[in-house]
């Protein structure tokens, strides 16, 4: 079997970024995938599913509330890895173009203190395994220390 793509990006070198994973096509639209690497690979410790769980549900509800993004959502969910997520949007993107629209839902994340979207048992098939004040700590250390000055090596996959 071909090795698919995302198993060729070198992770011994990959570091916590926005890169454009792939893109695809459906009929006249072009889907961007793009992985959204909040851990460095091999070198930090995974997300554990609490936060990365919460992650989920916060950013999906951000992005498909966005006023200008929301139609252009088609998925938010987490890397199997637990490094980072997946965000598939509708269009023919780069990584700088979300760089802004990242910002704010890294900050949204950051900031939420209510009750998490979905987190009960009506709504969600594990809603016991959330943890918003690590989900806070953890999109405030994306949104500080990749965000904030992010550099062309963490929009460009590394060779």
């Amino acid at each position: 079997m071909k090795k698919i793509d995302s198993f060729t990006v070198n992770h011994l070198t990959l570091l916590p970024g926005v890169y454009v994973s792939r893109k695809d096509h459906a009929g006249d639209e072009t889907l961007t995938t793009f992985d959204i690497r909040m851990t460095r690979p091999n070198f930090e410790p995974v997300m554990n599913t609490a936060e990365v769980h919460t992650i989920e549900h916060l950013g999906a509800t951000f992005l498909r509330n966005h006023s200008e993004y929301g139609d252009k959502t088609v998925y938010f969910g987490p890397m199997g890895c637990r490094t980072g997520f997946y965000l598939i949007l509708a269009g023919d993107y780069e990584s700088r173009d979300i760089v802004d629209l990242l910002m704010d839902l890294f900050a949204f994340m950051r900031d939420f203190k209510d009750e998490v979207p979905g987190a009960c048992a009506r709504d969600c098939g594990n809603y016991l395994d959330m943890n918003l004040p690590m989900a806070n700590y953890l999109a405030k250390k994306f949104y500080d220390e990749v965000l904030l000055h992010i550099s062309e090596e963490r929009l460009q996959y590394p060779e």
